[in-house]
């Protein structure tokens, strides 16, 4: 199946478990596979039968920085929820949410989930 890729969306998010994180934030990076058939789309060259990644950027953005989640697997799922919602052409989306200033006494580039949904 064809897909349209969105990589490391960056936010300002207010998502994690500990008290410090609701209150202080801090970065997200959102990466978004959309599995669509883009056939028609290559053929016709005319918008109307993809999808526009520019709005599906508005409403993960939306998400992102609106709303607040202790956990970030629940920020992936709200993500693909909502874009399966409201664009209706996406047969299946993958969602990968990256959080590099996990409250973790280490050194590493970023902590994440990755989920994979479809309809049903």
């Amino acid at each position: 199946m064809d897909k349209i890729i969105l990589n490391d969306l960056s936010f300002y998010g207010y998502h994690g478990a500990l008290i410090e994180e609701n209150r202080l934030g801090q970065k997200f990076f959102i990466d978004l596979e959309l599995y669509l058939d883009l056939k028609s789309a290559g053929k016709s060259d005319n918008l109307d039968q993809s999808v526009s990644y520019a709005l599906v950027y508005e409403v993960v953005k939306e998400i992102c920085e609106q709303e607040r989640y202790q956990l970030i697997e629940a920020l992936a799922e709200k993500i693909a929820d909502r874009v399966l919602k409201e664009f209706t052409k996406i047969e299946e989306i993958m969602v990968r949410v990256k959080k590099p200033e996990a409250p973790i006494p280490g050194i590493f580039d970023h902590v994440g989930v990755q989920i994979f949904r479809g309809r049903k």
